[in-house]
């Protein structure tokens, strides 16, 4: 196969030694162009260039939001995606199969390109008022989720006592960094007292009011450390979408949903603080205070809107598939 590599030679896992070593495994059988990226944003334009020069498939050494950008290129091509784990948590990669180790994922990636191992999966997309769609691959968060993004990223931005990254990069987003900002925007980041924002269909299958929602187009929300955080199980690749909604930001109330997303292996299920609607093909979220919402799509912060519409794509991306036959669709 043709490939081209898109390496962000700012992630956080990535560097030099890494980054040859994945180029040395995925070499083996295929031929390769490398690029690297210069800003955010530069992943797509990169990866719509290899298309125009024929390329079979766009490998990705980086975190999920340079697998989004890369992702939005290819949506509606046969071109195929392989990302690589080369940043803090690698959602994406980790959820398809593919092991954390960036070396032995290009080994896996790069038999799995050479015998055509691919999987067409659905994407979900939001259109935030009415700037078109943009993909993501396995969630959406809005209201809240997504103030805590925004808030993890300022401080990734901050100058480190001690330098995290050998070549200057930000702070790797670390499990107590994560912490420290959902501490903050819980206690004064976000206001409690009243709903800001409403999750509807057009079929008013979905009509709840809510303080923040999940829109998961895959499972595991995250990860913590090699623990999965499981917001909707049930939410995968080949289906409708899941809206997660939370209703409640009470101490208490709040407190048991974080516990039984992090303890239990069914996800969150319908009470007086969650709403659950699966196999959704299209949704809005309205704010409903005076100020709009705070969004973010596969981890990364993408600004504020007042209306956004998310979708489901259906046969939309065509990704590498590192499982063995048995286990495959």
């Amino acid at each position: 196969m043709h490939i081209l590599v898109v390496v962000n030679t700012a992630a956080s896992a990535v560097t030099p030694r890494r980054r040859d070593a994945v180029l040395r495994h995925l070499a083996l059988g295929h031929d390769l162009d490398v690029v690297g990226t210069e800003r955010r944003g530069h992943a797509t334009e990169l990866a719509r260039s290899g298309l125009a020069a024929g390329v079979d498939a766009v490998a990705v050494l980086g975190g999920d939001g340079t697998v989004n950008e890369v992702a939005a290129a290819l949506v509606g091509t046969d071109a195929v995606l392989a990302p690589l784990p080369g940043g803090s948590t690698n959602v994406f990669v980790r959820s398809i199969g593919l092991p954390r180790d960036p070396a032995l994922a290009a080994e896996h990636t790069a038999r799995s390109l050479g015998r055509r191992r691919v999987d067409r999966i659905r994407v979900g997309t939001v259109d935030a008022d009415g700037a078109g769609p943009r993909p993501f691959l396995c969630h959406t968060g809005i209201g809240w989720d997504a103030a805590l993004v925004a808030e993890v990223e300022r401080l990734r931005r901050q100058p480190p006592r001690l330098r995290f990254t050998a070549h200057g990069g930000p702070r790797p987003a670390t499990v107590p960094l994560y912490v420290r900002a959902g501490v903050r925007t819980f206690v004064s980041g976000w206001d409690r007292r009243r709903p800001s924002l409403y999750v509807g269909s057009s079929d008013r299958a979905v009509a709840v009011d809510g303080y923040f929602t999940l829109v998961m187009n895959s499972d595991p929300y995250t990860f913590v450390g090699p623990w999965p955080l499981r917001v909707a199980p049930t939410a995968d690749r080949h289906h409708p979408l899941t809206a997660v909604a939370v209703t409640d930001m009470s101490v208490g109330s709040f407190g048991a949903v974080v516990a039984r997303a992090f303890l239990g292996r069914r996800g969150l299920r319908p009470g007086p603080a969650v709403a659950v609607h699966a196999d959704v093909e299209e949704l809005t979220v309205t704010a409903t205070g005076p100020h709009p919402l705070p969004f973010q799509a596969d981890g990364d912060h993408l600004g504020e809107a007042s209306r956004l519409v998310l979708r489901s794509r259906p046969d939309a991306l065509s990704v590498v598939d590192p499982r063995p036959p048995s286990r495959q669709r």
